[in-house]
């Protein structure tokens, strides 16, 4: 369409034109970024063949730095989301500190619970 035409639409007629180029573009791009990361993934796989077989680092364990005294399983590490026990305590006006596990327990317990 050429900008003369364009020019002459009121804003009611331009709107559905503009949610229809909106459409296209955002399924052309995606389109393209498929490409492109998948271009992306064979140029990695060139460079370092068992880079494509390998997935993030592992991480060593994390373990627990705060309880629930009313409910010991219930541990969390300091990372992530806090969790609704612990959040539900600081909201009642306690302090973080009061849930913190001691040092001489702190490698007993190895399991994580982030809820």
């Amino acid at each position: 369409m050429k900008p003369s035409r364009l020019e002459a639409l009121s804003l009611d007629e331009l709107w559905p034109f503009r949610e229809r180029v909106d459409a296209i573009l955002a399924r052309k791009m995606a389109a393209e970024k498929a490409k492109l990361d998948q271009r992306l993934r064979q140029l990695a796989a060139q460079q370092d063949p068992e880079a494509a077989s390998r997935s993030r680092r592992p991480y060593p364990p994390v373990f627990p730095k705060y309880m629930n005294p009313t409910e010991p399983s219930e541990t969390w590490s300091g990372r992530g989301k806090l969790p609704r026990w612990l959040s539900a305590q600081l909201r009642s006006g306690k302090q973080l500190d009061d849930f913190r596990i001691p040092p001489s327990l702190d490698r007993g317990l190895r399991v994580v619970h982030q809820h």
